[in-house]
């Protein structure tokens, strides 16, 4: 059973860069075809998917945050991260870690039906 637990500060200065770490257990982040998202729900909002990083290390991001988005992994950590540049208020959400098994040719994190998630934490952009 993977279970995913996220970790970093909750408050962000505006233009501040945004980290957050998503520890694993249970299970190894390089095993085959697990695939590791963030998404984010910003309050009175629906869930959005930021971006992944799959068991290959390859990355892949939201159009709309591709340009301050970055996704990286540490495999002697069990972890993976999160760094969201240039934050506003906008950024403002209940950040989730979450995790999928898919063996197919194509995965599609922009169903967010994932099988794991860790509890979100809540992240606040404000001066």
């Amino acid at each position: 059973q993977v279970q995913l637990q996220e970790s970093g500060p909750g408050l962000v200065k505006p233009s501040q860069t945004l980290s957050l770490t998503c520890t694993v257990s249970g299970g190894s982040i390089t095993a085959s075809y697990y695939y590791y998202n963030w998404v984010r729900q910003p309050p009175g909002k629906g869930l959005e998917w930021i971006g992944t990083i799959a068991y290959s290390g390859y990355t892949y991001y939201s159009p709309s945050l591709k340009s301050r988005v970055t996704i990286s992994r540490d495999t002697s950590k069990n972890q993976f991260t999160l760094q969201l540049s240039s934050v506003t208020p906008e950024d403002t959400a209940v950040y989730y870690c979450a995790a999928s098994i898919y063996s197919g040719d194509y995965y599609n994190p922009l169903d967010l039906d994932y099988d794991y998630w860790g509890q979100g934490t809540q992240v606040t952009v404000s001066s």
